[in-house]
């Protein structure tokens, strides 16, 4: 009983303390996570749960502990703050994984990223076919930012004075190089459509890494080996 006493003790003074330390390492910590920021509240998590959990711990050591691990955040911030080339020693690079509408295979692959993890991250964005994308970026924190082709942002049709028109939806064909079957037969085509298409574009079937296909059933293809795309240069 004194020990369930002594964690009930342990809680109600502890969150407190965190509640003070998250004010005072700032909003950014808490919301965004990059990496250093993702591994003080795992700490946080850590010191904390096995105080509450292991009632032998000294209750003072967790405490200071606490507030080291929060001062040396705000320390870390302010260094970075002050010197860039800091920053990116304890945090990751943003990558564009798609230029013009292209996948860009080499780009995914040093992120360990899948098409499949894109196509849901561009949806979650309201994007539903890559054609629209000019570029798209993961973010140190792994957020995906998309800026949309200058034709496809979003605008009003009382301010153009139009009717709707079918919504921009493309369907995924050939990812990572395998043709999904199952999409083409959705489509009322074949694989034999499909490589007559390819075809026709004098691309290897071999070398594609994605494919897509709007409702006007047009083609949207990037290539394994994507030399020709114009990367813009990007800083964090």
């Amino acid at each position: 009983m004194m020990e369930l006493l002594i964690v009930a003790g342990r809680v109600i003074t502890i969150l407190p303390l965190l509640l003070v330390m998250a004010i005072f390492m700032g909003k950014r910590a808490i919301g965004e996570l990059p990496i250093f920021d993702f591994l003080i509240v795992l700490t946080l998590g850590s010191v904390v749960g096995a105080d509450i959990a292991d009632p032998s711990i000294q209750h003072l050591h967790t405490a200071v502990a606490i507030v080291l691990i929060a001062v040396l955040q705000r320390l870390v911030a302010i260094i970075k703050l002050k010197n860039r080339d800091v920053g990116k020693y304890i945090t990751f690079e943003p990558t564009i994984i798609i230029q013009n509408g292209t996948l860009l295979r080499e780009n995914l692959e040093k992120i360990r990223y899948s098409i499949d993890n894109v196509l849901e991250a561009l949806r979650e964005k309201d994007v539903f076919d890559v054609n629209d994308v000019e570029t798209a970026i993961i973010e140190a924190n792994g957020s995906l930012s998309v800026l949309k082709k200058p034709h496809k942002n979003t605008v009003t049709l009382e301010d153009i004075n139009i009717m709707n028109k079918t919504s921009s939806l493309a369907f995924p064909i050939i990812i990572e190089g395998r043709i999904q079957h199952s999409v083409l037969t959705k489509l009322n085509v074949n694989e034999t459509w499909l490589k007559n298409q390819l075809k026709n574009q004098n691309i290897d079937e071999t070398n594609v890494f994605f494919a897509s296909i709007n409702r006007d059933m047009q083609l949207h293809i990037s290539l394994k080996n994507q030399h020709e795309v114009e990367i813009p240069p990007l800083y964090n």
